[in-house]
């Protein structure tokens, strides 16, 4: 969660689902194929399902999932599967009420887990819950957390804790690593293996998949002790129209400017095609050989410029 008192982008800076889903297009043009609808929290965006009819029907986009905090799931899931939504990803750290409310401000814990079993009964498949694991607040629940994926029907990725927007009280003693949790597992269900990729090449998604005996697959996403910056295929497009190639870009591309005078579809995809050649971003990787460096921007930062908030950002 942000600070208790952070700065809104301006309403008329943000971009029209038909812009988005514009914008959406131009990319696909360049190669893009998946497309993944994260915040902040999208369900709060009235009418978002609209934005998801008009993704959906771009048949470059073979990929089309969503990332929510899980509270309105409920409302909304057989609405979004009908929409051309394919997948669902819910953010849950602790399974505990009182911890989430610790984390999240919001005593709607309940509403989560309902939200879960909605998705259930849409008939979405491949769902994913995302934990971030830290120290002294949540780590006592990891097995926890994978027998609720297992018996609820979901895969667990485990993440580690990250120093980028508004967590600013991280410290790197709170990390959780890898090696740490996959100990951990390992002491509870006996061998761990790592999954490969099917086509043997290196996978750009964050999380490394892992099986248990009993054929139960969970992921780790280890960006803090492990960066994956040189396999990373990501970037991340903002409500209102900044691009950034990495979380922890100090600043992004503005597509709008472009978008809203007057721009061709061809002009853009140049821009991005020009920028994303001359990619550079090892932010993961240079946190990682500065391990001194604490975090990665004061409260005063976050209220200086609203897009390195992760909430804004999308992350």
């Amino acid at each position: 969660m942000p600070e208790d008192e952070y700065v809104w982008l301006p309403r008329e800076s943000i971009l029209a689902f038909e812009e988005t889903s514009r914008l959406a297009r131009v990319f696909a043009s360049t190669g893009v194929s998946r497309v993944r609808i994260t915040g902040g929290e999208p369900l709060l965006r009235h009418d978002l399902t609209e934005l998801v009819r008009l993704l959906s029907s771009d048949t470059r986009l073979t990929d089309l999932a969503l990332t929510t905090n899980g509270i309105l799931l409920a409302r909304y899931a057989e609405d979004l599967k009908r929409a051309g939504l394919g997948r669902v990803t819910v953010s849950l750290d602790t399974l505990r009420p009182d911890r989430f409310e610790d984390f999240t401000r919001s005593g709607r814990h309940a509403d989560v887990l309902v939200g879960i079993q909605a998705v259930r009964e849409a008939g979405f498949v491949g769902t994913k819950l995302n934990s971030v694991i830290v120290r002294g607040v949540n780590d006592d629940e990891v097995i926890d957390l994978l027998e609720f994926g297992r018996a609820n029907g979901v895969e667990v990725r485990l993440i580690e804790y990250m120093d980028v927007g508004g967590a600013t009280q991280w410290s790197l003693d709170q990390v959780v690593s890898r090696e740490e949790l996959l100990q951990r597992v390992a002491e509870r269900y006996g061998e761990v293996r790592p999954l490969l990729p099917h086509d043997g090449e290196p996978d750009p998604a964050p999380s490394q998949r892992f099986l248990l005996q009993d054929g139960t697959t969970f992921g780790i996403v280890a960006s803090t002790t492990q960066p994956f910056c040189r396999a990373c295929d990501r970037s991340r497009l903002t409500a209102d129209g900044m691009w950034f190639l990495c979380l922890y870009a100090q600043s992004g591309v503005d597509l709008k400017g472009p978008l809203r005078s007057g721009a061709s579809d061809d002009e853009i995809a140049g821009l991005i095609g020009a920028v994303w050649e001359e990619r550079r971003n090892r932010g993961a990787e240079e946190r990682l050989v500065t391990p001194d460096r604490g975090v990665l921007y004061q409260v005063d930062g976050l209220r200086a410029n609203p897009h390195r908030e992760m909430h804004t950002r999308g992350g």
